[in-house]
């Protein structure tokens, strides 16, 4: 008779057990820089190939289900033996080297925490959905790479992100598998005793705990919170259950356990941070957990908390429309932090403002961008373009700043390049770059000896790897046309699809509708003519997944799956499902050209494209994102001109027309001119340009050094200058800032001298001379700027230029103080100036931070 039910289950962890001398192995596994080192990569499949591949690539499974016997062989194979011991060795000198920030920062003078919803660090951890997370990841990867004191943060999801399926119509459906951590590599977080490190979260219906996994990507560690845990309610525990699923209720829950739980995390394991970094605005109530931390070990009173909170906060938004932002209502924002509140001593109406534009308004809900804006000391979009984009987005914010000057820079993204490089190619680096490529990825003159390859070489190696591709290609569309059951005719067909010789295009995004993955398909005859042609076929291969609720994004998909069965495209042009990182690095490996034709300026960075160039593929792009910085004419082709358009049916015509043009006037006789020995040569030569250009640029190493330079270094001196003698400076910064929001409005101007009715000459300058009423302030707690520039055609200056006026003396008669000043004449035709005075002091984030400006 079995069991009905089983009320108690007695709980254990069956891990590998690996012979004495094959326990290096462990070791390697359990380190992801396994995942950007091909010789490691080399070591698991060798334990068994066909098993590798069915635990999509986990070496911590592979060792718990290979056989005894096998390994018992292994441990006397010396050939292997050898193997392992060199990945070892590699592994260790890895760790023990000095690094780029031991030789430029030497000591270090605290820890960085990096938060994101999501890390894509490779298949075997389904803890990600996109772009999002593959940049979080290779974040990870190149902090490691030059040894920054950076840990992660984010949650790990029992379910992770879906696995897609199309059926018989094309419609995508989707499929959560359960992640099993234990066979991962992955650790539990645990006290001395043994007993797992967990940390308790507030939430409306009760509080929730968290159990702590670590994961180890190089140098440095990440750390997942994980709410499927016994102690928790049903409720409770499904909070980490599935990365963007649920509702907005559960949305805030996840939010919050990231935030206020991840600093709760870092703490109990005694690694507070002096630093975090919000990667997008889901961790932004870290700020408010940080601040409630330094209010109860510190006694600092809230304001003086939220000073110093705000100058070691850094935020990056990757979302250039206002529709994608998580926005909640005032009411679930109170009611689930109203124990902030109480703890704080503030009221509901205090904390709310933090996350409107317009403060004090009570119809505006809770945004996140907007509370990760007002508490961090630094911001920035992931591309030039997007950073334009972001300081019109959040202009609402700093409404009397002009927009040039709101305080939102740009650090373009990158990827890192040895996670998504073929090993074929990175032979041909070692042997004609030399070692430096992969130990300093931004070093222009290491990437100029790219030419000194041999076009035969060079293109046999790519070769290879589109041979490779079309294998996969064909191995998963085969797999896939049995599953959906279709005739058995066009199975068979899938053994023959695609060419290798063919001119191959590759696009794979998330199907959301501003990436237009059917832009290519509004010309069916001239589409067919490109894939049909005898002499110069073209072929196409197509991934991406929609979102669950992206009905429209679905609809795109079935239209492509549509399209490619029928007669004339069905073996030119094929959809491979379930798109993730073993897909995206088959792809962008082995692709001749990588199509991406976002509708502009919704494309923030796309990092996609930038994985291209190293495997010697090429871009053919929108001028969107990180295009527009990386292209220049010869590394790749651009859609269009950089045009934006305010009918989007209108601007698919065009730019569709643009695409069948490119292809057929310039991308397709390109490739197939041949020299008498086969190669093609100017087709080889753009392969190199591109390689030489992108490569040394738009990678995560150049990033991470950005970050570190403008914005981890400068927050760790300030939270060093600010806490310095029990924390003095904070105290003076926040008394200061109290008072001048009080007395601002004492401020005025009192008079304005110069002759600017007049011509002048280019090279003169207009003498200025300001008379100002401070009240209660001293000159020393303002700065007064003339901003002059061109003049619009509304009479308005144009990306205008500060220059400072100098304090002159104070009028004992009237207390007036006076400044004057030159403005330059730069430049002829109209142009224009107004004075402006704004507070200052040292310590101040920007001169923008409290909002306050006096325009004459």
């Amino acid at each position: 008779m079995g069991w009905t039910s089983m009320r108690n289950i007695f709980k254990y962890t069956v891990v590998p057990s690996l012979p004495e001398r094959l326990q290096p192995l462990l070791e390697i596994a359990y380190n992801l820089w396994w995942t950007w080192n091909p010789e490691a990569i080399e070591l698991f499949r060798r334990l068994d190939t066909e098993m590798w591949d069915e635990v999509r690539h986990n070496p911590v499974l592979l060792l718990g289900n290979i056989d005894t016997e096998r390994l018992e062989a292994l441990s006397g194979d010396e050939v292997f033996l050898s193997h392992m011991d060199r990945a070892h060795a590699a592994l260790q000198r890895y760790m023990d080297y000095k690094t780029w920030y031991d030789r430029v920062h030497g000591k270090q003078r605290g820890r960085i925490a990096y938060f994101s919803l999501e890390f894509g660090l490779h298949e075997c951890l389904p803890l990600y959905s996109g772009g999002l997370g593959i940049l979080a990841g290779d974040h990870m990867k190149s902090a490691s790479e030059l040894g920054l004191p950076l840990v992660g943060v984010g949650l790990a999801y029992r379910h992770g992100y879906f696995r897609q399926f199309l059926n018989r119509d094309g419609w995508q459906k989707e499929v959560y598998e359960e992640n099993d951590f234990y066979n991962m590599p992955m650790t539990l977080v645990r006290r001395e005793d043994g007993t797992p490190i967990e940390v308790e979260v507030p939430v409306p219906d009760g509080p929730v705990r968290a159990q702590i996994w670590k994961i180890n990507v190089g140098r440095v560690h990440l750390f997942m919170l994980d709410t499927n845990i016994d102690r928790n309610t049903p409720a409770g525990r499904e909070i980490t259950a599935q990365l963007y699923g649920g509702d907005q209720e559960t949305r805030i829950r996840q939010e919050v356990l990231l935030g206020v739980g991840g600093i709760r995390a870092l703490a109990e394991m005694g690694l507070t941070p002096t630093v975090c970094h919000m990667n997008e605005g889901h961790s932004a109530f870290l700020a408010l957990e940080r601040i409630r931390m330094l209010m109860k070990q510190d006694s600092l009173p809230f304001d003086e908390a939220r000073t110093l909170v705000t100058a070691s906060n850094i935020f990056t938004t990757h979302t250039p429309v206002p529709a994608g932002n998580d926005v909640f209502p005032a009411e679930m924002v109170t009611r689930y932090f109203s124990w902030f509140c109480r703890e704080a001593g503030i009221s509901n109406d205090t904390l709310l403002n933090i996350g409107r534009q317009r403060p004090g308004d009570s119809s505006e809900p809770f945004t996140m961008p907007v509370t990760a804006l007002r508490l961090s000391a630094h911001a920035n979009g992931v591309s030039e373009l997007h950073g334009r984009v972001s300081r019109r987005m959040w202009h609402g914010i700093w409404p009397e700043i002009n927009l040039d000057e709101i305080p939102i820079i740009h650090i373009t993204n990158g990827i890192h390049t040895r996670s998504w490089l073929s090993s074929e190619i990175s032979r041909l680096y070692d042997r004609y770059l030399g070692p430096q490529w992969h130990i300093d990825p931004e070093d222009n003159e290491v990437w100029n000896r790219v030419a000194n390859i041999p076009d035969s070489e060079l293109w046999r190696s790519h070769e290879r790897l589109r041979e490779r591709l079309i294998g996969f290609a064909r191995r998963r569309l085969r797999d896939q046309l049995e599953r959906r059951g279709v005739h058995r005719t066009w199975v068979l067909e899938a053994e023959e699809a695609l060419d290798p010789e063919a001119l191959t295009i590759g696009f794979a995004r998330r199907f959301a509708s501003y990436k237009r993955a059917t832009l290519l398909l509004r010309d069916r005859d001239r589409l067919a003519r490109l894939i049909g042609d005898p002499d110069r076929p073209v072929q196409f291969i197509f991934a991406g997944k929609a979102h669950p609720r992206d009905n429209e994004g679905k609809e795109f998909i079935r239209q492509v799956i549509h399209q490619l069965q029928r007669d004339e495209f069905r073996r030119r042009f094929v959809f491979i499902e379930d798109y993730d990182i073993l897909v995206a690095r088959y792809l962008v490996q082995g692709v001749d050209v990588w199509l991406n034709n976002p509708r502009r300026p919704l494309e923030a960075s796309g990092t996609s494209g930038m994985k291209v160039p190293p495997n010697g593929g090429i871009n053919l792009s929108v001028l969107d994102g990180w295009w527009c910085e990386g292209y220049n004419g010869d590394n790749g082709w651009a859609i269009g001109s950089g045009e934006e358009y305010d009918d989007h049916h209108y601007q698919d015509e065009v730019e569709s027309q643009a695409l069948y043009d490119l292809l057929e006037r310039e991308v397709v006789p390109l490739f197939y001119k041949r020299g008498s020995d086969g190669l093609p040569r100017e087709w080889i030569e753009r392969m190199k340009s591109s390689m030489m250009t992108v490569c040394p640029t738009f990678n995560t190493n150049r990033m991470i050094e950005q970050y570190t330079e403008r914005f981890y270094e400068p927050s760790l001196l300030q939270w060093q200058w600010l806490t310095a003698n029990g924390n003095a400076e904070v105290k003076q910064l926040t008394l200061w800032r109290r008072n001048i929001v009080e007395m601002w409005k004492n401020v005025e101007v009192a008079a304005v001298e110069t002759d600017a009715s007049q011509e002048y000459s280019v090279g003169q300058d207009i003498p200025v001379r300001l008379g100002l009423r401070l009240g209660q302030l001293s000159p020393e707690d303002v700065q007064v700027e003339m901003l002059h520039g061109k003049l619009d055609a509304r009479g308005s200056i144009a990306d205008g230029e500060p220059t400072p006026m100098t304090f002159e003396n104070v009028d004992a008669d009237s207390g007036v103080s006076r400044f004057s000043g030159n403005v330059p004449c730069r430049q002829s035709g109209q142009n224009g100036f107004s004075i402006r005075v704004l507070p200052y002091r040292i310590g101040l984030n920007n001169p923008f931070e409290l909002g306050l400006v006096l325009w004459w």
